[in-house]
C-alpha cells in the first residue's frame, strides 16, 4: 500500500484531524497493515508526506492516543490504531482499492470457465475470494424465492399415507419437502396431484403464494392442499439460503491468541449467524464494519467487508471478506467488488438473465441495493414487496 498521499483528502479530513495528525495516522494504519507491529515515530518520518521531526511526530501520536485513534500496547513500544483510527483510515484516507492486472484476469478467467450448479459455483468462488485477500470469504447466494421460478413440480407417493413433493427450479437446483396424509392415497391419485398442481406453479417463485383451483374431486383436492403447503414451507425454509464460508484457516496466522481463532471459527460455522451479520452491515448502508461496529462481541477483533449482489437489478446475496482489523481494506473492498460483480453476472446467466449494461469499474466501491420479488418474465416494478429473513 505504498502510495502518496492525497492533500485533498487530507484537508477533507481536518474537521475532525488536521492535515499532519492524518498524515501520521495514515502512515501508522499502512505500516501496521503490513507488519502486525507496533510503529514508531522513525518509521512514520520515512513515510511519505510526513516531513516533521521525530519529536513532532510523537506528541502527535501522543495526542492521536488521548483522542481514541491510537493505542500503546506496552509502554516502549510504538503505537497501533484503534477501531477509531481504522474507522477514520478507511472513511477519510485511503484511496479505493484495485487489484493488480494478474488478480483481474485471475477473476475474470475464473468465471469464464466456471460451470455447474448454483452450490458448486457459490462453493467455489467463496475460495476464490479467499485466495485474493488472504481472509476468510463468505458467499451467501440467491434464497430460491427472490430470483429461481419453479421449473416442475412431482408429487410421489413413498407409502399410501407419505408422499414426496419434488420441485425444481431454474437455476437446477432441487427441493424436497415430505408429504404426510391423515388417509390412505391410492397410487393413481399421486400422478394425478402432479398433473393438476403442475401448471398452477410452473414460472412461480418459491415462496410466493399459488392458489390451485378445484378440480372436482374432494380427495384429490386435499392431497394438492398439502403439496401445496409444502411448497409455501419450503419457501419459508431458512435452509433456502446458500452460505459458503472459503478459507476459514487462514484467519488462524492473522492472531496471536489461540481463544480468539476459536471464537471466530466457531461463529463462521453458524451459517444464521452468519447471514444475519452480512445482512445488518448492508442494511446499515455499509460496506465496513469494524470491531465492535457489527455488534458480534465474538469477532470485535475482526473487521467484516461486504458487497452485495444483484441480479437484474433485484438483491440476490452478497459476498463478505471476515479478517482481522489490520486487513487490507482498500484491496479487500476492490476484491468484494469485482468478484461480486462478476458472480452476480454468473448467476444472472444461470437463471437466463441477460447482463446488466453500464458495469461499475472494479475501483469502485460496492454500494447496498434491495429490489422485491417478481414472478419470472414480470418486468421490473411489476410486484412490489421486499422481503428478508434474518
Amino acid at each position: 500500500m505504498t502510495r502518496q498521499p492525497s492533500t485533498s483528502r487530507h484537508r477533507a479530513a481536518e474537521a475532525e484531524l488536521d492535515a499532519r495528525k492524518a498524515a501520521i495516522l495514515e502512515a501508522v494504519v499502512t505500516e501496521y497493515i503490513g507488519t502486525a507491529q507496533p510503529v514508531g515515530s522513525q518509521h512514520v518520518a520515512a513515510a511519505p508526506g510526513v516531513s516533521v521531526s521525530s519529536a513532532t511526530i510523537r506528541s502527535e501520536m501522543v495526542a492521536l492516543e488521548h483522542e481514541g485513534f491510537l493505542v500503546q500496547p506496552h509502554t516502549s513500544a510504538g503505537r497501533i490504531p484503534t477501531d477509531k483510527g481504522y474507522r477514520f483510515f478507511v472513511d477519510h484516507l485511503a484511496e479505493p482499492g484495485l487489484l493488480g492486472p494478474a488478480h483481474r484476469q485471475k477473476v475474470r478467467r475464473f468465471f469464464d470457465q466456471m460451470h455447474g450448479e448454483m452450490e458448486e459455483m457459490l462453493e467455489r468462488t467463496s475460495g476464490l475470494l479467499s485466495e485474493l485477500t488472504e481472509c476468510a470469504a463468505v458467499v451467501m447466494g440467491p434464497s430460491h424465492e427472490s430470483v429461481a421460478a419453479i421449473r416442475s413440480v412431482q408429487v410421489v407417493g413413498l407409502a399410501p399415507r407419505l408422499g414426496l413433493l419434488v420441485v425444481v427450479l431454474a437455476d437446477g437446483s432441487v427441493e424436497k419437502g415430505t408429504l404426510e396424509l391423515d388417509r390412505d392415497i391410492p397410487d393413481e391419485r399421486w400422478s394425478a396431484a402432479t398433473a393438476h398442481l403442475q401448471p398452477a406453479v410452473q414460472g412461480w417463485l418459491l415462496g410466493d403464494p399459488v392458489r390451485v383451483g378445484p378440480s372436482g374431486d374432494e380427495e384429490l383436492d386435499r392431497l394438492v392442499a398439502t403439496a401445496t403447503g409444502a411448497l409455501a414451507a419450503l419457501g419459508r425454509s431458512e435452509e433456502n439460503d446458500h452460505v459458503f464460508v472459503g478459507g476459514p484457516s487462514r484467519l488462524a496466522a492473522a492472531f496471536d491468541a489461540v481463544e480468539t481463532v476459536r471464537s471466530v471459527l466457531s461463529i463462521l460455522e453458524q451459517q444464521l449467524v452468519v447471514v444475519s451479520l452480512l445482512r445488518d452491515v448492508l442494511d446499515r448502508g455499509l460496506s465496513v464494519a469494524i470491531g465492535t461496529e457489527h455488534g458480534y462481541e465474538p469477532l470485535a477483533s475482526c473487521a467484516v467487508v461486504v458487497a452485495p449482489l444483484t441480479v437484474d437489478g433485484h438483491s440476490a446475496g452478497a459476498v463478505g471478506l471476515l479478517g482481522p482489523t489490520r486487513m487490507n481494506y482498500p484491496q479487500a473492498l476492490a476484491a468484494a467488488h469485482l468478484v461480486g460483480e462478476q458472480l452476480g453476472e454468473r448467476i444472472g446467466g444461470t437463471l437466463g438473465v441477460p447482463a446488466e449494461r453500464g458495469r461499475t469499474d472494479a475501483a469502485d466501491g460496492p454500494t447496498a441495493s434491495a429490489g422485491g420479488r417478481r414472478r419470472s418474465g414480470e418486468p421490473k416494478g411489476g410486484r412490489g414487496g421486499q422481503r428478508g429473513r434474518g
